[in-house]
C-alpha cells in the first residue's frame, strides 16, 4: 500500500538497470506501492517506462566508469532532499557474447572484457553502497544485490566473466552484510535462474526441462522478492542469497 502517513517521508528506491526485464518489473512493483524510484542506467530515459517522475528521476551513467559513477553518486545525493535512501537495488549487469551469440569462455575472454564486466557487475554495487552509506544509514535502509544461478555453476549460456562476477558479488554480499549490518543497513542478494525476459538465449527450453517446476520464472516473481527484502517483512534477514529458480539449484 502507498505510504500515506503524513509524518513519514516517501520511501525512495535507487535501482540500477531499470529499462527491461527484472529491473522494469521492479520499478512497477515499488511504484505501485507508493515508492519514489530513482533509476540509473547507461541509456537515456525510455519513454515507455511507468514510474511517476520519469526523466526527472533517471540518471544516465556508465557504471563501468568509476569517475562517471562517482559523478552519479553526487547527483543522487542532490536528489535526496531529506538525505534518506530506503533501498538500493544493484540490478545492472552485462554479459558479453562471442560472435553468433556464443558463450565467452575463460580462455576466449580478453582482459579488457573481464575488466568491463567486473566494473559494472561487481565494482559499481560496492561503489554505490559505500558512496550512499550515510543516506542508507539515516533511513535504516536495505541493499539488494542481484546475483545469478550462473554464479554457482558453469552455465551453458552465461560467459565466464559474467559468472565469476556474480560469484564475487555473492561473496561481497556476505562481507557487506557484516559491515553494513553494524550500522543498521541490511544487505542481501537474490540469485535468479531462468527468467522470461528479452535476453533469453536460444536453447533455454532445454534448461526448462531440468527445472522441477517445468517453467520459466517471470520478472514480477523476482521483483516481489526484491520488494520483500526492502521492507519490514524481512527485518531480520541479512546476508542471505535467495534462489529464485523454480528449484533449478537443487
Amino acid at each position: 500500500m502507498p505510504n500515506t502517513a503524513t509524518n513519514q517521508p516517501r520511501r525512495i528506491l535507487l535501482l540500477t538497470g531499470a529499462s527491461r526485464g527484472i529491473g522494469h518489473a521492479t520499478v512497477k512493483r515499488f511504484s505501485s506501492a507508493g515508492w519514489r524510484v530513482i533509476t540509473c542506467s547507461r541509456h537515456a530515459f525510455p519513454e515507455n517506462c511507468p514510474w511517476e517522475m520519469g526523466p526527472e528521476d533517471h540518471i544516465q551513467v556508465d557504471l563501468a566508469d568509476s569517475e562517471n559513477t562517482e559523478f552519479a553518486i553526487a547527483e543522487i545525493k542532490r536528489r535526496l532532499p531529506d538525505g534518506l535512501l530506503h533501498a538500493l537495488v544493484n540490478n545492472a549487469a552485462i554479459s558479453p557474447k562471442a560472435e553468433g551469440g556464443k558463450r565467452l569462455s575463460s580462455i576466449d575472454t580478453t582482459i579488457d572484457v573481464w575488466r568491463h564486466v567486473f566494473g559494472v557487475n561487481f565494482f559499481a554495487p560496492i561503489m554505490l553502497a559505500r558512496g550512499l552509506i550515510d543516506e542508507l544509514k539515516a533511513a535504516h535502509g536495505s541493499v539488494v544485490n542481484v546475483t545469478s544461478i550462473a554464479g554457482s555453476r558453469v552455465h551453458p549460456f552465461a560467459g565466464a566473466a559474467y559468472a565469476t562476477s556474480k560469484a564475487a558479488l555473492a561473496a561481497l554480499t556476505r562481507e557487506m552484510a557484516s559491515d553494513f549490518g553494524r550500522v543498521g543497513v541490511r544487505v542481501n542478494a537474490i540469485a535468479p535462474g531462468e527468467i522470461d525476459t528479452s535476453i533469453l538465449s536460444p536453447g533455454t527450453e532445454k534448461i526448462v526441462e531440468q527445472i522441477p517446476m517445468q517453467r520459466l520464472g517471470t520478472p514480477d516473481e523476482v521483483a516481489k522478492i526484491i520488494y520483500v527484502l526492502c521492507t519490514e517483512t524481512s527485518s531480520y534477514v541479512n546476508g542471505a542469497e535467495i534462489h529464485i529458480n523454480g528449484g533449478q539449484h537443487v
